[in-house]
């Protein structure tokens, strides 16, 4: 799984109530739920696995935009920002008592506990629209990366990397298809081998990323970059506002989760964030890729290792992600037409030595459309960095930032104008103009890019 989508993804799973018991039974949690038996070194783990994802490849291009200066103060600061609110989330876990009061087991639920009408609404459009969004970016950086495994043995084979230019439509029809086969997996968010999966491929290409660039530093025999970032002349004044607006984007996109993170957690993930990025930009300088992985070639075997990972990484996260919009749509049609057989029936489908494959004609029919709609929109847009900015400014404030800090204020009952609201709300604001920056960085690098693309025949 990747950055904050994972994490998003966890809150909206609801877990199903078990029948209240009286006698403290240990197997069960206060409110008749089973107990809990997570730890703060489990729940650590899966944050990591999380928020280390493909956005960590597009750090050394975001700190490029920014320098040496610049660049780790700002995620520094994204990492101070989403651990203190974090933890004002985690304060509203309980409603009402620290101690007895009721239990918000996800996001939505805090949110209609505790501050409850529109916002409820406004929360379930953001974290759908957020997760719809990123389904388009995994597609884009699924593309690139078998594209990089073509190209890195296309440059092995003769040495000359002109010559090996291809599409990203073709790669991107293909992890749509796959996708489509996958979406089709009753429960596929539930497999237990999941997590450990994700989790091994993130370590491995992101590991592989940081160790080619301490390679290429070596190589060099110096730090590459500047402490401004990229300088006037590779690119106009104009152009340099706005990617650095856009990289604002980039690192909110890695940072931008919210749900109780220890600082450990967070410490190490700005520990990585901090190596791909500061050794991406030492190794490239001005000229460090979107993508940190398609600006290494050799040796080409090593480089296909590390793009087969995020491959096999995104096929699952991919999943994941949209396993809350599968549930919710599926949900509200079985709602709304109960007694429809096309949405509610499942046929039984024979495979030879395996259980009868539970068809439902909703499931697949929706389902199909859906992936496609993200694969068709990757085709049309297939701007790695301009969507992982647009993501991370959409995201960041009013889901990671915006909701924690009303809800707590609610929560603790914080009064109008006193000390306390008020630095809360400076931080909202603070945190709100900088993701409108990024927003218009991002949108302006989509303009900047379709200006010289032709949709869907997008080479590199």
């Amino acid at each position: 799984m990747t950055d904050a989508t994972a994490a998003t993804k966890n809150q909206d799973l609801v877990l199903d109530v078990v029948p209240y018991q009286q006698d403290g039974s240990k197997f069960f949690d206060d409110d008749g739920r089973l107990k809990r038996t997570g730890t703060v070194w489990t729940a650590s783990a899966h944050i990591i696995t999380a928020v280390i994802g493909s956005g960590v490849l597009s750090l050394a291009w975001a700190i490029a935009q920014l320098g040496w200066i610049a660049g780790p103060a700002v995620m520094l600061l994204f990492a101070f920002v989403t651990h203190y609110t974090s933890c004002l989330l985690a304060d509203c876990y309980r409603t009402g008592d620290e101690v007895t009061g009721k239990r918000n087991y996800t996001l939505m639920d805090a949110v209609s506990t505790i501050l409850g009408g529109s916002k409820v609404k406004l929360c379930g459009i953001l974290q759908y629209t957020n997760l719809y969004g990123t389904a388009v970016g995994y597609t884009i950086a699924a593309s690139i990366s078998m594209m990089a495994i073509q190209k890195s043995n296309c440059f092995h084979a003769i040495h000359d990397d002109n010559p090996c230019l291809t599409s990203s439509t073709p790669y991107m029809s293909i992890f749509g298809v796959s996708e489509i086969i996958f979406s089709q997996i009753p429960d596929f968010d539930q497999i237990s081998w999941l997590s450990i999966v994700a989790s091994v491929m993130s370590f491995t290409y992101s590991g592989i990323g940081i160790g080619l660039g301490i390679a290429k530093v070596a190589e060099n025999w110096k730090f590459r970059g500047s402490l401004t970032g990229i300088s006037i002349g590779m690119v106009t004044p104009t152009q340099k506002v706005w990617r650095i607006f856009q990289a604002l984007g980039n690192i909110a996109f890695a940072y931008s989760y919210s749900t109780k993170a220890g600082l450990f957690s967070v410490s190490t993930a700005t520990i990585f964030y901090m190596l791909c990025g500061c050794i991406g930009y030492a190794a490239f300088g001005d000229t460090a890729p979107g993508n940190l992985l398609t600006g290494f070639y050799n040796p080409y075997w090593l480089i296909d290792i590390a793009n087969v990972a995020i491959v096999i990484h995104l096929v699952g996260a991919y999943q994941v992600l949209c396993q809350p919009i599968f549930s919710f749509i599926e949900k509200w049609a079985a709602t709304k037409w109960p007694k429809s057989d096309f949405i509610n029936k499942n046929f039984q489908v024979p495979i030879p030595g395996f259980r009868p494959y539970k068809l439902n004609l909703f499931r697949l029919v929706w389902r199909t459309i859906f992936v496609a709609s993200t694969t068709i929109l990757s085709m049309l847009l297939p701007f790695f960095n301009d969507i992982v900015g647009i993501l991370g400014a959409f995201g960041f404030w009013p889901l990671s930032v915006y909701i924690p800090v009303e809800m707590y204020i609610s929560q603790k009952k914080i009064p109008k104008w006193s000390t306390k609201w008020v630095c809360l709300q400076i931080l909202s604001a603070a945190c709100l103009v900088i993701s409108i920056a990024s927003a218009v960085g991002s949108v302006a690098g989509v303009v900047t890019d379709l200006k010289v693309y032709h949709p869907f025949n997008s080479n590199y």
